[in-house]
């Protein structure tokens, strides 16, 4: 009868533990998702120290927003841009990664252009 006990209540506490994990890996997974948007925006009001809005949200400019959420401009194409510049746009990999909150985050490369990428698909 005692060894029963036991075996219920290292059961119970297995369990317990098991959710316990899943709960904190959720919490985990929705801050990293939050610390994603939040040094996403600081890359755009940030780079080169005036943002990219200084030149993206004249309507002259391609509007990066819009073109991300209506699916015309991938991930890659972005990242490409980013790295290699295109027509008047620069380089702006060292410009980004030079961003203390990029810095602070750890970020590599393709981590900081998933940033802002996602920043400016799920901004409102």
């Amino acid at each position: 009868m005692f060894y029963h006990y036991k075996e219920e209540e290292f059961k119970m506490k297995k369990l317990l533990l098991a959710v316990s994990t899943v709960a904190l890996l959720g919490l985990s997974a929705q801050a990293s998702a939050d610390q994603e948007m939040k040094v996403g925006k600081k890359i755009y009001d940030r780079a080169f120290g005036r943002g990219c809005g200084a030149c993206h949200d004249i309507s002259s400019n391609p509007q990066l927003e819009v073109l991300i959420k209506g699916g015309e401009l991938s991930k890659g194409s972005f990242a490409t841009t980013l790295k290699e510049g295109k027509n008047g746009m620069p380089k702006a990999m060292d410009a980004i990664m030079a961003i203390k909150p990029v810095k602070k985050a750890g970020y590599s490369e393709d981590e900081a252009i998933a940033a802002v990428y996602k920043y400016l698909a799920e901004k409102d």
